[in-house]
């Protein structure tokens, strides 16, 4: 399933263009054709339809918001039903800081404590909630927003967490609130070191991204330090970053995992040892999935797919996909998959995720429980013997397909 969460923001795909809304009745009709990831609950537009996510988990500001003010309440709610749990926190920072809150007597709503104070100026929040509704189906739901930057200033939105623990494919990559003009005076002000030494080199997406990584590979036990020196650096006439920290990460054991999408196995190797190989289901002859080395960028026990976010319409709504583990930004997730049988091992039936058995709900007997367990932000997942494509280097952290000579011709400063 090449799907997403709805609370992610804009992305571009680079697979294939989207598609024209199908009709209710068309839709219906497919959906009971087809397996994989397009084979979870139905929803439908008809009286009596079971909510969507947005219907059973209302959240305040909106998905995506940007400029939101200090004094903007941060509101969450389960109208017609209750919250399991809320998870409110601020992120790409120097310090990911939960917001305190606590869940109504009656389930219905989530606040924050009064000790929250207001909303940090020129910060990225990310909201998660799992709710029942009233039939007591599971629902889950991430969204976003930006707080208010000043209109003469900048500021660098990074990954991955400071002081977190990653895998060996980890890429620091910076989002900027702006688009940069002087991406010399940017990058230079921005240094990525590690010890072990190893040259560490930057590469422009554009005018609003920018991602560090070495020649290959960190080695497990690295410590990584970024220093960002942003203050009063002009990255556009008139615009000034308004950045001085320094963050770091540390680097764990050596992971990668092997998808063979022709012979639907993935072969999970650990400091160079096999772990395991698991039966999955791929990217289906219509929908493949991407070629090529994708790196782990969040992970989520349970979210929603649905393929409206990336082109495909009505085809699937899985409110409660298990064990999600985002490999890209268009919507590539490798993810437990309850609803289909007899497919892992045997047959691509997916709209370009990666599937691997599991149960309703989620477990850690199951291969998509096994999987999820052992890995971390950064770990590195490679596709191989699929029709499609080979993935966008700026698609996720999707970095190391391009070799060295093309990164490094990518940075300001050479």
């Amino acid at each position: 399933m090449r799907s997403s969460l709805l609370s992610c923001p804009p992305w571009r795909s680079h697979s294939r263009p989207l598609r024209r809304p199908i009709a209710a009745a068309v839709v219906l009709a497919a959906l009971a054709a087809l397996t994989g990831c397009s084979s979870g609950p139905l929803t439908t537009w008809f009286d009596g339809a079971p909510p969507t996510a947005e219907e059973a988990i209302r959240i305040s500001p909106a998905d995506r918001a940007r400029g939101v003010r200090p004094d903007d309440r941060i509101d969450v709610s389960a109208p017609d039903g209750t919250l399991e749990r809320v998870r409110v926190e601020r992120v790409e920072d120097a310090e990911r800081q939960e917001v305190r809150g606590s869940i109504s007597a009656d389930g219905s709503s989530w606040q924050p404590d009064a000790a929250a104070g207001r909303l940090v100026l020129a910060a990225k929040y990310r909201v998660h909630a799992v709710a029942l509704d009233e039939d007591g189906k599971r629902h889950a739901r991430t969204t976003s927003f930006t707080t208010h930057v000043p209109d003469e200033r900048f500021i660098g939105y990074f990954k991955p967490e400071n002081r977190s623990t990653v895998g060996t494919g980890m890429i620091v990559s910076f989002s900027f609130s702006r688009p940069i003009e002087d991406r010399a005076a940017v990058e230079r002000a921005i240094r990525v070191t590690s010890r072990p030494a190893v040259p560490v080199v930057g590469h422009w997406f554009g005018k609003e991204r920018l991602d560090f990584r070495p020649r290959t590979y960190w080695k497990p036990g690295t410590r990584v330090t970024t220093d960002i020196r942003l203050r009063d650096v002009q990255g556009a006439p008139g615009v000034h970053g308004i950045q001085n920290r320094t963050v770091g990460f540390t680097v764990g054991r050596h992971q990668t995992s092997l998808v063979d999408a022709d012979d639907h196995t993935m072969t999970v190797t650990r400091d160079g040892e096999v772990l395991s190989t698991l039966p999955i289901s791929a990217g289906s002859a219509k929908n493949p999935t991407y070629n090529g080395k994708m790196v782990v960028s969040e992970m989520h026990d349970v979210t929603r797919m649905n393929g409206r976010t990336v082109g495909f319409g009505g085809e699937y709504d899985i409110e409660d996909v298990p064990h999600a583990v985002r490999l890209t930004t268009s919507g590539t997730f490798l993810h437990g998959n309850y609803w289909s049988r007899g497919v892992f091992g045997s047959t691509n039936t997916s709209h370009g995720c990666i599937g691997l058995r599991d149960v309703k709900g989620g477990s850690g007997g199951t291969p998509a429980g096994w999987f999820f367990d052992r890995t971390l932000i950064g770990d590195v997942v490679e596709v191989v013997d699929s029709s499609d494509a080979k993935v966008a280097p700026d698609n996720g952290l999707g970095g190391w397909n391009m070799g060295w000579e093309q990164w490094t011709a990518g940075s300001a400063l050479r």
